[in-house]
């Protein structure tokens, strides 16, 4: 005979059921936070170390501690400002800055930014180098940017042609030296080349002995300095400087002190001494008289 399993009782097969059923775990609890930037308030989930706010999109904690409110004095409340401040005029210098520069081949100018190293011509398509040169050895190529040159004391410039914007020399040039605006002269030695530039400095230690002539607009000597100037503008010798050399220029000022030593030339600076003499045009009946040998003019016989 089959033996039937005896059965459970009816409060086992209760209690093996209800051991069979998945037991549902207590969703977590929310609460409501506060955004500290813009107040909105959201329930945010107890545990979150972080949320976006929903209204102005910005990240906080939700339950960090808030710094209780401070009263400030007016010293506190300036200092607090200052920063602000600052960073206004960090951004408006930090700001992209342009420049004009002009071509060496067809001289059209045109705007480039002023961290641009090179540019190209919208006219001609020549190149134009924006570098600056800073040179402390020896250095023999031909430099011609709308850039810098430093010519530093121990540097040795022998390039036949330099052309740039403006110029510090503090070193040895051998060569022709021509500046867009400006040429600072600090150097104790001689310049075999020519010198072109828009203003001159001779500083106050400087002894230079220019073999050719200088040209430029302005000058101004601050130390000593021999050789001819040519200046569409005005030649000043301060009060410790000392020139010696010829002069052509639309003025001079000699301060109390300073020395002079050479002839000059005032008038346009392009015009010979003998052309700067007014014209004297003779009377059209002696430049007859002088042509023609004899005294008086004798009417002719009638025929």
């Amino acid at each position: 005979m089959s033996r039937s399993k005896p059965s459970l009782p009816l409060a086992h097969k209760e209690r093996g059921f209800s051991l069979s059923k998945t037991v549902a775990k207590p969703s977590p609890a929310k609460l409501s936070v506060e955004c500290p930037h813009c107040g909105f308030k959201q329930m945010e989930y107890a545990a979150a170390k972080s949320t976006l706010c929903r209204q102005c999109g910005r990240y906080f904690c939700p339950f960090a501690p808030r710094p209780g409110l401070k009263l400030q004095t007016k010293d506190q409340a300036a200092a607090t400002l200052e920063p602000s401040g600052l960073r206004k005029l960090e951004g408006l210098w930090n700001k992209q800055r342009t420049r004009l520069v002009g071509c060496f081949e067809c001289m059209r100018k045109h705007e480039v930014s002023d961290a641009a190293t090179s540019t190209n011509c919208p006219g001609c398509s020549a190149h134009i180098d924006l570098r600056d040169y800073k040179i402390a050895t020896s250095f023999s190529r031909s430099i011609r940017t709308r850039g810098d040159v430093h010519l530093m004391a121990k540097g040795d410039l022998s390039s036949t042609s330099v052309v740039c914007r403006s110029a510090l020399l503090e070193g040895k040039l051998r060569g022709n030296l021509q500046c867009e605006t400006s040429a600072t002269i600090n150097l104790a030695g001689k310049i075999p080349g020519r010198l072109v530039a828009n203003y001159v400095c001779v500083e106050r230690k400087a002894d230079v002995q220019c073999y050719r002539c200088v040209r430029v607009a302005n000058i101004d000597i601050k130390g000593r300095m021999s050789g001819e100037i040519i200046a569409t503008g005005a030649v000043n010798v301060h009060k410790t400087g000392v020139l010696d050399g010829n002069v052509t220029a639309k003025s001079i000022t000699i301060d109390k002190g300073g020395v002079f030593s050479g002839q000059l030339v005032i008038g346009q600076a392009d015009l010979t001494q003998a052309e700067l003499l007014p014209d004297q045009k003779p009377p059209v009946a002696s430049t007859l008289e002088s042509n023609i040998p004899g005294t008086a003019a004798h009417p002719l016989p009638a025929t």
